[in-house]
């Protein structure tokens, strides 16, 4: 059947309008199905019942509603990568070191990080405490203070991420198990929720005893589920590898509630 909306025929030899292929049927109803779920969303102070049938939210839906709702969403996002842009600046003030007014030492012995004690303590109560205790027992020019858990590396990337809000990827992937037991410790929850969503997108049997590991201890159930769900459908392989005796060493309670759940789901 030829369409009124994908055929290639001229526009004199068109069918009607009403004419209209599976295809485009479909994806039209697609779109404006999601066009009332984005509208379902939103929640209006006032509703103006002078407003016109179109613009209802219960009304019949026409092309043009899609097309003026995918605009605003252009719009809305193109203004939040400005909004980013924007805040992108803290990161330039800590790259550069612009009036930093305290320095981060590693637990290494590494060469401490210039850093601004008001992003610090904006991100973070724990450093806020820090900061607080400090300045009440120190003097103002002992303007340092020490995070024994992160190396040189480690600690480069906590600070920026506490600028920016973000992570490139190959810093993320290489640091990833100690910023998570930083954020655990140090009470950022956009940096746990970070980490949490690349391991659940990077599990693997490479992996999995590691995100297992880091999971228990920083008592993150839905990464811990996910990671014994993952090593009692691939246990066969998982205990035959060299990784396996190191993981039992180190945390004997996994280990048996791992093997626990593999004998409960093998007798199923």
């Amino acid at each position: 059947m030829d369409c009124c909306v994908c055929t290639t025929m001229p526009l004199i030899l068109r069918p009607p309008r009403n004419t209209i292929c599976g295809t485009c049927y479909e994806g039209v109803r697609s779109i404006i199905n999601m066009m009332n779920g984005l509208e379902s969303d939103k929640t209006k102070a006032i509703t103006n019942p002078t407003d016109s049938p179109v613009s209802r939210r219960n009304s019949s839906k026409t092309l043009d509603d899609c097309i003026r709702l995918c605009s605003e969403q252009i719009e809305q996002f193109n203004q939040q990568k400005q909004d980013l842009g924007f805040l992108r600046g803290f990161l330039a003030a800590f790259k550069e070191q612009i009036h930093t007014d305290i320095l981060i030492s590693p637990g290494n012995h590494g060469p401490p990080i210039p850093a601004h004690k008001s992003v610090l303590a904006a991100r973070s109560e724990i450093f806020e405490n820090m900061l607080e205790c400090d300045e009440c027992k120190a003097a103002p020019t002992c303007n340092t203070i020490t995070i024994p858990d992160l190396n040189y590396e480690e600690l480069e990337s906590l600070l920026e991420f506490l600028y920016s809000g973000t992570l490139a990827l190959e810093k993320l992937e290489k640091h990833v198990y100690a910023l998570s037991q930083a954020a655990d410790k140090y009470i950022i929850p956009h940096l746990l929720k970070y980490c949490e969503r690349f391991l659940l997108n990077s599990i693997s049997s490479s992996n999995a005893f590691e995100t297992l590991e880091i999971a228990d201890t920083c008592s993150n159930q839905n990464l811990k589920e996910t990671a014994f769900n993952f090593l009692v459908k691939n246990i066969e392989f998982m205990v035959s590898s060299p990784k396996f005796e190191a993981f039992v060493h180190r945390c004997p309670h996994l280990t048996v509630q791992l093997v626990t759940r593999a004998f409960v789901n093998g007798s199923k």
